[in-house]
């Protein structure tokens, strides 16, 4: 089998019939698929691609400075991984050429592809990639994700032109998969010596497009980079991108962005709601593309830090007083299916557990009463030692849709009458992040996107609980249990991939029965595109949409 597309993983059919079941496509040496995603015809080489997104504008370009999903998606189309993942989602390299990791696990070596470089310029080789590490774990270039990922390495050695040694603290079986991340993504080290200000507005890659200028608060304006050297010497489309350009729009209200693709102003849109995929559903001309995210699924947490929820009892209690499913049924149109597993359904280690997370609102009833919440106010809510039984809930309005804010309050509903207030606050970004700073809330909703099971480490790990350089801290159940620490660092150093699945389970198991978070579904990626827009599907190993492949018909 060849790859038919640079960082193109996980080939999704593009469908306009609602919640159709989505599978990995195979690659063919022609550069095509059997999916319908995948568009047979030549090619037309030229035009500019309009996409328009609904995520909060980045503050930065540069995806190793703060390290969030926005950033992601539009630094896929001029970064490069040193790996991804092929359309069976096998790990495999892609700047890197091979690597190898030592009998103790504690030392991994990278061989670096020759032949390519960056579009100042700069030649790819060992040097570049090890000062690409050293920016992402300098404090200074104030990185989460990448950060978090590359935690383990205590030092590294460019060995030769090609060769990079990477010595770690302990073994880490996940490190390749966070190699496949966009956050981890290798970037001209000549450039990484501008200003943070000037790096962030035009990043320098190796990818198919780069960045030409940036409107802050309307685009970024991508050209094709006519220097492209494909990673993969084998792969059905060589040369550079079809596209002469993109224009990646950044409209924030979901009405609009439809109301532009309808009309032609944009070829594809993101953040699509579940009522304008049934719309989309009943056209000819627009079409679907579902590519649900690896690591963490949409979930809420509880943080146990602090009353109520130190107590076991009352976090189980709020489990069974939200109508979870009902809400998903009514709200999502078929374009989300509920999880009872904290891991992603596209991970192959993802283990749930059903039974947990029924609705029954006499068994919380049982459990509060036996948390000592026996008594009620005048509005219905539990009180104790003259304490309302109140949740703060901040919500970041840049990262949770509309449908899910709505099922937000349907929760808030349903767990009134079980005596449990839920305070919403709607919240823009950078506000939502202060109230997680300042530990003021019970619940929150904060997607985390990681390829591999190593996600549960990063999000509860006792050490977790740290913030990154960033201020930002993925443990936000504030689980503190060396028992579960115990599992997750096993299960990370492993070479047995079949005992690394089972602690991984014990894990997850440990996490489930703990009540510390309640599931809800996969993290949502939707789009919608034009029917003029062609070979649409392939995406990164985070399920990031690229369009290397990608052509406009006339």
């Amino acid at each position: 089998m060849t790859l038919a597309r640079p960082l193109a993983i996980r080939l999704f059919p593009a469908v306009t019939a609602l919640a159709t079941a989505l599978v990995l496509a195979g690659c063919t040496p022609g550069g095509s698929t059997s999916d319908a995603g995948i568009d047979a015809g030549t090619p037309v080489t030229g035009g500019t691609l309009v996409y328009a997104s609904g995520d909060a504008e980045p503050s930065c370009l540069d995806p190793h400075v703060g390290g969030n999903y926005p950033q992601a998606l539009v630094a896929s189309q001029y970064l490069e991984t040193l790996y991804t993942k092929d359309a069976d989602g096998k790990l495999i390299p892609w700047l890197a050429e091979d690597s190898t990791v030592s009998e103790d696990g504690l030392t991994r070596t990278l061989k670096i592809r020759d032949g390519i470089s960056f579009t100042d310029g700069t030649k790819l080789d060992a040097a570049a990639v090890k000062a690409n590490f050293e920016h992402l774990l300098d404090p200074a270039t104030a990185s989460s994700t990448g950060y978090l990922a590359l935690g383990k390495i205590d030092s590294m050695d460019a060995v030769d032109a090609r060769t990079l040694e990477l010595r770690l603290k302990t073994p880490d079986n996940s490190l390749l998969e966070s190699f496949s991340m966009p956050w981890v993504a290798i970037e001209s080290p000549t450039a990484l010596k501008r200003p943070q200000v000037e790096n962030c507005a035009s990043p320098v890659g190796t990818g198919p497009f780069k960045v030409d200028s940036w409107k802050k608060q309307d685009s970024v304006q991508l050209v094709r980079n006519d220097g492209y050297v494909l990673p993969d010497p084998k792969a059905a489309h060589a040369g550079t991108a079809y596209l002469d350009a993109i224009t990646w729009r950044f409209i924030p209200e979901a009405a609009t962005r439809y109301a532009a693709l309808a009309a032609g102003e944009v070829q594809i849109i993101d953040n699509a709601q579940p009522d304008t995929i049934a719309a989309a559903a009943k056209t000819s001309t627009i079409k679907h593309l579902d590519a649900p995210r690896p690591g963490a699924a949409n979930r809420v947490e509880l943080n146990s830090s602090k009353a109520p929820f130190n107590d076991v009892k009352v976090r189980e209690a709020f489990i069974h007083a939200v109508n979870v499913n009902a809400s998903i049924d009514s709200l999502f149109f078929g374009t989300a299916k509920r999880s009872y597993s904290p891991l992603s359904s596209v991970e192959p280690m993802a283990f749930g557990e059903e039974s947990l997370f029924g609705y029954d609102p006499a068994k919380a009833g049982e459990l509060l009463d036996a948390a000592g919440w026996t008594e009620r106010d005048s509005e219905g809510y539990r009180v104790k030692d003259g304490n309302r039984l109140s949740l703060t809930f901040p919500v970041s309005t840049s990262q949770s849709i509309p449908a899910e804010q709505s099922l937000f309050e349907q929760m808030q509903a349903t767990a009134k009458e079980s005596g449990i207030e839920i305070k919403i606050n709607l919240l823009d970004l950078s506000s939502w992040y202060g109230e997680l700073f300042q530990n003021n809330y019970n619940l929150v909703s904060a997607p985390y996107t990681k390829v591999g099971p190593g996600v549960l480490s990063i999000l509860f790990h006792s050490d977790s609980t740290i913030p990154a350089p960033s201020g930002y801290f993925a443990n936000l159940s504030q689980v503190k249990n060396p028992d579960l620490d115990a599992l997750l660092e096993t299960a990370g150093s492993t070479k047995d991939e079949s005992e690394r699945k089972d602690l991984y389970a014990k894990a997850q198991k440990k996490v489930l029965e703990g009540y510390y978070l309640l599931p809800l579904y996969n993290q949502q990626n939707h789009f919608l595109y034009s029917e003029k827009l062609k070979n649409v599907g392939a995406t990164t190993a985070v399920a990031t949409p690229t369009f290397f492949d990608a052509w406009l018909a006339n």
